[in-house]
């Protein structure tokens, strides 16, 4: 099993420092083995778990430093919002992300859901059957931007695109993996079968996990696919860890390994999260690859 670092935080710090900060976790990211390395895609942070006037840094950009601060570890952001980008302007992004990275990037997506930053920055925030409908289209969009054989237009009810023209194409080929996240049952999980390379749940409980996973397999046999052929993610939602308080972690990932899980992602607890990586997450790393 794969270990994930998704930051969530950039506080404990001056702003001047969150730029070194940040480049530091993105080595201690790398240094540790990490698999990939992800941040959240908000305005504001999130309200009801820190405060929303809490540091948050626009997503693509931050990946975009990431980038230039590490050679190896997967780029991603967990999850972009649907409504966040026009979608041909995002599969845009992601391809110079891709390209200037070296073929490190991944495009992490879902419906949106964070009703005050939308307001907050002017963002037009539609009911949710519409932006699960534009996220569908998104998906079509980012696929044929990234098909090398066709440039044409694309008609949708909700975008239209005169042409689909992608150049540079991104290095990784066929196209940057596609993660859809979130486990809503009737329309994210269909949508992880019929157009995603891996999903990305919370590990709420073995059992809960497994019942997604079944729900799944039944979108993918409608799509007729192989649910083999879907990389599955959990991201995990632990108590800020301690070096030497790594055991239930591991209890659970063999857990969750027995139900196919190939990587969990934790989140460091503070913005300077370079020592805990350090001291949490490289040890973890090479038990993580037994199980």
């Amino acid at each position: 099993m794969d270990l994930g670092i998704h930051v969530v935080t950039f506080t404990d710090q001056e702003t001047a420092e969150i730029g070194p900060t940040l480049a530091r976790v993105g080595r201690a990211a790398e240094a540790a083995g990490a698999s990939t390395l992800t941040v959240m895609d908000h305005y504001f942070q999130m309200e009801g778990v820190m405060p929303a006037t809490d540091p948050m840094l626009e997503g693509y950009t931050t990946l975009g430093f990431l980038a230039g601060q590490t050679s190896s570890v997967r780029l991603s952001l967990l999850v972009t919002g649907v409504s966040y980008r026009l979608p041909g302007l995002l599969a845009k992004i992601v391809t110079t992300l891709d390209v200037l990275s070296g073929g490190r990037a991944e495009l992490g997506i879902g419906a949106a859901w964070y009703e005050r930053e939308h307001k907050g920055l002017g963002v037009p925030f539609l009911p949710v059957a519409e932006r699960f409908e534009r996220l569908e289209e998104t998906l079509q969009i980012c696929l044929q931007m990234w098909d090398p054989d066709d440039n044409g237009p694309f008609e949708g009810r909700h975008f239209s695109l005169a042409e689909t023209m992608c150049s540079p194409p991104p290095l990784t080929q066929p196209h940057p993996p596609i993660l859809v996240g979130g486990g809503g049952e009737k329309k994210t999980l269909r949508l992880v079968a019929r157009y995603a390379d891996a999903c990305n749940l919370f590990a709420t409980s073995p059992d809960d996990v497994a019942h997604k996973f079944d729900v799944l397999a039944r979108h993918c046999e409608d799509a007729g696919r192989d649910p083999a052929t879907i990389r599955r993610t959990l991201l995990y939602l632990m108590p800020m860890m301690a070096p030497a308080d790594t055991e239930g972690l591991l209890s659970d990932a063999a857990a969750y390994a027995k139900l196919g899980v190939d990587e969990i992602m934790v989140m460091p607890p503070t913005g300077r999260a370079d020592a805990w990586i350090e001291q949490v997450c490289a040890p973890v790393v090479p038990l993580l690859a037994e199980i």
